[in-house]
């Protein structure tokens, strides 16, 4: 699916051509992808151009929520399907979404980027191939590619994920030239999809799947037993955990997810908010 060029408006951003307006200026500039560029948007009457196209202004924004325009409307980058889905901005640039909610990436303490770029560097990417194998918005493929992977293998089963990805100017296009081919992204479900991945065919692996009571599937045995059958020898894998209920249950997730990956054949170690992982 090709990435939307259009603006994307925040209420900041907004309020911030307004009040440029009100004090007279004829223009303003800023970020309209979310700080990936800075671009100056002048002001003509009734409506603003950025990038040689003419735009209407918004109504009242909400705050937290992105938007994009679809015909003449602004409207909220979100969807309801089977749950509530939202692309949220955050103060760094980078976008995290939600699920019902629920915040799917960091973004409090540290750049959703950053922090996707820490754990990348723990199975060092350059010339490898890398299994992906919940590939949300696409910031552990991003990272790989700017770090030189040789193909990353991404697999995301949310089609409304996969939509957010087309708005989200942060997130990697499959199909832009800068790619050269390397990011595969399949719209699939991994726990199906990995059994036809061959046997020590990538040389790391990346999982950060949704919270167990959401995809138990990927904690499983099974699933590790497969994860552990495709890394070839010496292979790094990072499983992204974070501490869940570990307060209010006394689960350690973390440390289970270790055990579990050392009956694969794994050796682990703590590490970041997770468990890194190599093949013996």
């Amino acid at each position: 699916m090709p990435h939307v060029t259009g603006p994307l408006l925040t209420r900041d951003t907004a309020d911030a051509m307004r009040a440029a307006q009100r004090a007279g200026a004829d223009d303003w500039t800023g970020s309209l992808d979310l700080g990936r560029n800075v671009d100056t948007v002048t002001f003509e009457g009734d409506h603003w151009s950025w990038r040689d196209r003419a735009y209407p202004w918004p109504g009242p924004l909400k705050d937290r929520t992105l938007y994009v325009l679809d015909g003449d409307d602004w409207t909220a980058v979100s969807r309801y399907g089977r749950a509530l889905i939202k692309l949220v901005p955050t103060d760094w640039g980078p976008p995290t979404f939600e699920i019902d909610g629920i915040k799917m990436l960091v973004s409090a303490r540290i750049s959703p980027i950053e922090d996707a770029r820490q754990k990348v560097a723990l199975v060092a990417p350059r010339g490898k191939t890398v299994l992906d194998t919940c590939g949300g918005l696409g910031y552990f493929a991003a990272c790989c590619l700017e770090s030189g992977v040789a193909k990353i293998l991404s697999f995301e089963k949310n089609e409304d994920v996969l939509w957010l990805r087309t708005l989200n100017p942060w997130s990697p296009d499959p199909d832009a030239p800068d790619t050269a081919g390397r990011l595969h992204l399949a719209h699939t479900d991994v726990s199906q999809a990995i059994v036809d991945i061959p046997d020590a065919s990538v040389d790391a692996v990346l999982h950060d799947p949704p919270r167990f009571g959401i995809a138990g599937e990927l904690y499983s045995q099974v699933f590790y037993d497969h994860l552990a059958r495709v890394l070839r020898r010496g292979g790094r894998l990072f499983h992204y955990t974070g501490a869940p209920n570990r307060l209010t249950s006394g689960r350690d997730v973390p440390r289970e997810v270790a055990r579990r990956l050392e009956k694969s054949g794994l050796k682990t170690e703590l590490a970041l908010d997770g468990v890194l992982a190599v093949k013996r």
